[in-house]
């Protein structure tokens, strides 16, 4: 197993409260594996794919759970183990590449780092013309034309793809296993998106990397990865092969989230899902989704479902299936 989460729970403090983000996330995925997650805006992706390679904010607290990718246990290991996992082993593309790129300093001056930092870590101490090889490498990987204009150049001077390619070129370098991509398609013209995705599937097969995908465009997670979680709240709602959810999906919320993506062969613009997230600071006792679920007993209001192995595919957290 290259990747194995189990029972995570992730916590925000604040002066006046804790927000419960992540309620007992499990994952796991084999070596080759492409994942995807996918769910509603607020439901956590971002802060389980944080949680991996330990980067949460100073205000999270992880009360309990356990991530180990191979056999190093993340929520364990000292900051050198990190480091080193962090320059060789995993990469990730961050959700928003203008908080993600440092905005004082050039593209190449950034780049470089990284490169640097990843041949220092594997014993070998690069010279400046041996850095500017891999970065003009780097940057003709993810199809970036005018290498010098681009190394040169603050991020604010360059367009929204062209920064997300740099930010995968990056990602790339470091991702020596596994590769996270959380939204990486966010803020970019929508005329590029499906570049951008592809890119990524293109690279992510020639290298023969894992990735995990966090996406709303489910048409791409459909298409690019091998199994896929539905996340929800925090809690893992579903868990299947990707055709297999997309197919027979089983939990409420789960058909609900399919079934409220547009369409092009409709006219129908759909009516989403009805109510809003819950409340991370005081959030429902038993399954999150019982509030917006329309087929909720009472029981899901007070017991929180356990997972229920419908087959070897398939995994379903559902009172109705217990």
């Amino acid at each position: 197993m290259l990747l194995e989460i189990e029972d995570l729970h992730v916590h925000y403090k604040s002066y006046w409260y804790v927000q419960k983000v992540l309620n007992g996330v499990w994952l796991r995925m084999s070596e080759g594996e492409r994942v995807g997650i996918i769910g509603e805006t607020g439901s956590g992706k971002t802060t389980l794919l944080k949680s991996v390679l330990k980067i949460l904010p100073q205000n999270s607290l992880i009360p309990r759970g356990t991530i180990k990718y191979k056999d190093v246990d993340i929520l364990k290991s000292g900051e050198a183990t990190l480091a080193s996992i962090r320059r060789k082993e995993i990469g990730m593309i961050f959700q928003d590449p203008m908080a993600a790129l440092n905005p004082v300093f050039k593209v190449k001056d950034q780049l470089h780092d990284v490169i640097k930092y990843k041949l220092l870590s594997e014993g070998h101490n690069p010279s400046k013309e041996e850095i500017r090889g891999h970065a003009l490498r780097a940057l003709d990987d993810v199809k970036l034309p005018d290498h010098d204009r681009v190394l040169e150049s603050y991020p604010f001077q360059l367009s929204g793809g062209m920064r997300q390619r740099v930010m995968i070129a990056m990602a790339l370098i470091s991702a020596g296993k596994l590769l996270l991509a959380d939204e990486p398609t966010t803020n970019i013209d929508v005329t590029i998106q499906d570049q951008i995705l592809r890119l990524i599937d293109r690279l992510v097969k020639e290298r023969g990397l894992s990735a995990i995908l966090v996406s709303h465009a489910l048409g791409m997670v459909r298409q690019m990865t091998d199994r896929s979680y539905v996340l929800y709240a925090g809690d893992v709602m579903e868990e299947a092969s990707t055709d297999e959810l997309f197919n027979h999906p089983m939990h409420p919320y789960t058909s609900l989230l399919i079934s409220s993506a547009p369409k092009i062969s409709t006219r129908d613009i759909g009516e989403g899902i009805r109510g809003k997230l819950p409340d991370y600071r005081s959030p429902p006792q038993g399954c999150r989704f019982a509030p917006r679920c329309p087929y909720a007993m009472e029981k899901c209001y007070t017991v929180k479902p356990k997972r229920t192995i419908v087959n070897s595919a398939h995994i379903v957290a559902c009172h109705l299936y217990e």
